[in-house]
């Protein structure tokens, strides 16, 4: 096998790529309001980035339904649609790659978003987490998630149709295609996992009937932008938000061959970056290897050594770096020159908020020796 490593070219299904790294979708919660419409500053911070081989964007909701947090951008109306098309020129323009993470959160909602104050889950489970919500006051802040409703069949077929279409919309908009954000207990994870879905129809019980929901999410996508420009994240390690399933690694291994066999780009690996994380064991990555051909991006607190180390042993193909793209915009460069990393500032500016601490992180000079 071919040694691979960080700055050398590849591709991801159809799409060409100038590096191995991925800028990892990071919810910044800057879209305009009303309307969760993404703006000239978004375009901004992107094209800063364009440098990294591919851009994958913050998880975008493909619906109202979709929504969980506050201020965070869609891609159902055409005034979003229109947005994003200043982000893609942007990128573009600046030589880059971009994928539109597309996102459903389910249960990990509040009622605020939905007008019966009920988000919708595979079933009435709560998920006994929070989420980010800004109050009448203009203050954002971490809120208990009502019990959702059971989603019907028809609805289901609602939700696979709204999938179709803000992939067809991100297409519209320029993006070079879509990760389907299949991890982290929103509403695909939530249909994987026995401890989150207790049907007894056709989406549940069976590890089959589990992963069909997902399955058939991806095949309305790549029926029409096509599976070459389509991916999925997933997270086989995550317990946290009711998401704790010993049968997780296995649902999530069988949607793996079936990505296979569909001929998916990517499957993407978000992966726990706390310090005392449990370590994703290397029989797992081989046994994903053996049975996934497509590319396969992990993320989690990656440093360069460790990016290249799998790299180099063949069991991933690009790896995915968040909280350094955040202060460093030329992030590529100064893993490649080993040059100093800037800090993130005020963590208040995470979340919500104008330029500061979003677009006016300098790019690297020597005068910061």
């Amino acid at each position: 096998m071919k040694s691979r490593h960080l700055f050398e070219t590849t591709h991801v299904g159809s799409v060409p790529l100038q590096n191995r790294i991925v800028m990892a979708p990071m919810t910044r919660s800057r879209s305009a309001q009303p309307g969760n419409i993404p703006t000239a500053l978004m375009a901004k911070y992107y094209q800063q980035r364009a440098s990294t081989g591919l851009i994958i964007t913050e998880a975008t909701q493909i619906s109202p339904q979709g929504q969980g947090y506050s201020w965070t951008p869609g891609i159902h109306s055409p005034e979003q649609v229109a947005g994003w098309r200043q982000v893609t020129d942007a990128v573009h323009q600046a030589g880059g790659k971009i994928f539109s993470q597309l996102w459903h959160v389910g249960r990990m909602s509040h009622e605020s978003f939905h007008p019966d104050g009920k988000p919708v889950a595979p079933s009435a489970l709560s998920p006994n987490a929070q989420v980010w919500v800004v109050g009448e006051d203009g203050v954002g802040r971490m809120v208990d998630c009502p019990v959702p409703r059971e989603l019907s069949p028809d609805d289901i077929r609602q939700v696979i149709a709204d999938y179709r279409q803000a992939a067809l919309n991100a297409v519209a908009a320029g993006f070079d295609g879509v990760e389907v954000h299949g991890g982290n207990g929103y509403l695909i994870d939530q249909f994987l996992r026995r401890s989150s879905n207790k049907r007894s129809d056709q989406y549940g019980g069976s590890l089959t009937n589990r992963v069909r929901f997902a399955q058939e999410v991806l095949e309305a996508i790549s029926d029409a932008i096509g599976a070459d420009r389509t991916g999925i994240r997933l997270a086989p390690f995550i317990t946290q938000r009711g998401m704790d399933d010993p049968q997780a690694i296995e649902a999530i291994l069988a949607l793996a061959a079936w990505c296979e066999q569909k001929g998916i780009a990517f499957i993407h690996l978000a992966e726990a970056d706390w310090d005392d994380a449990p370590q994703v064991p290397y029989e797992f990555r081989e046994t994903l290897r053996a049975t996934f051909s497509g590319a396969i991006i992990v993320a989690g607190n990656y440093t360069k050594e460790k990016a290249e180390k799998l790299l180099a042993a063949g069991v991933v193909d690009l790896i995915a770096f968040g909280r350094p793209f955040i202060a460093n915009p030329d992030f590529p460069r100064r893993l490649a020159e080993n040059l100093p990393l800037a800090p993130v500032g005020n963590p208040n500016t995470l979340f919500g908020g104008n330029e500061a601490g979003y677009t006016d992180y300098p790019t690297w000079s020597a005068s910061e020796v």
